[in-house]
């Protein structure tokens, strides 16, 4: 498989299909893989944080989740073939649940959120098996404490329903400190860390219309929504600068 290196962080060159029968086969073979969902923002706050880049790196695959990824492999001129969105990866993961009959669990978000993910999707997809829900409120590796009783309490509970498909949502770097330090302690097969994913499923956050995201301006609409978010998309032209002026800053890696 192709991947290109972006300030350190591996981005695997796949699109959409691709992504979706890699896990297909990952449950067909009951083989264990892990996923993450870097855009712009999470490469460059893994730069300057050796901890978390080298957290994304030791996924399966790390799919081109932002429109800022494919410009940059652009203007370097390796370009990957389509931003992969973890949000749309999510759903096509619950789309292959529903044609196979498999089972999904979700953990993550504020009280409540996890489980109103798990009845809409329960009302479009009823072939889907949602086996089990839990919020991410509990005592963990995710907030600075492996091993605690609550962790090996939700762990445990994951385990006695053996899902196939596992969406981990605490937030980037949170999620995928989860997910490395349990991963051989939980019975799963896909694993996939996908950030606010869960609120997005459950109603809770709207997604930018599909004009937004054709254009690949869905980080504008986010920002008009909340202006707040502007000190974390700053980070957009800093990555688009650090691109374009910061020598071998993309790179073709081995396979």
């Amino acid at each position: 498989m192709d991947k290109i290196n972006i300030m350190g962080t591996r981005i695997n060159n796949i699109n959409m299909e691709e992504a979706v029968k890699m896990c297909d086969d990952t449950i067909d073979n009951n083989e264990k893989f892990i996923i993450y969902t870097p855009n712009s923002e999470i490469i460059m706050i893994a730069k300057d944080d050796d901890e978390f880049r080298n957290l994304l790196n030791n996924s399966d695959i790390n799919i081109p989740d932002g429109i800022g990824l494919i410009y940059a492999s652009k203007i370097k001129k390796m370009p990957l073939k389509e931003k992969v969105a973890g949000y749309d990866l999510s759903f096509n993961l619950i789309k292959l649940a529903n044609k196979k009959k498999l089972k999904l669990y979700i953990v993550g978000g504020k009280p409540g959120v996890a489980q109103k993910a798990a009845q809409k999707i329960n009302e479009k997809y009823p072939n889907v098996n949602v086996a089990g829900t839990n919020d991410g409120y509990f005592k963990g590796t995710h907030l600075g404490m492996p091993g605690h009783e609550e962790e090996k309490k939700v762990i445990q509970d994951i385990n006695s329903k053996s899902p196939d498909i596992l969406f981990v949502g605490f937030g980037a770097k949170k999620q995928e400190q989860w997910i490395e330090t349990n991963k051989d302690k939980i019975d799963c097969k896909v694993f996939i860390g996908n950030g606010g994913t869960i609120d997005g499923i459950a109603g809770n956050v709207k997604r930018a219309p599909d004009i937004f995201i054709k254009l690949g301006l869905e980080w504008f609409y986010r920002l008009m929504k909340d202006p707040s978010r502007i000190k974390r998309q700053i980070l957009l032209p800093k990555f688009m600068l650090a691109v374009m002026f910061g020598g071998k800053n993309v790179v073709k890696e081995s396979k």
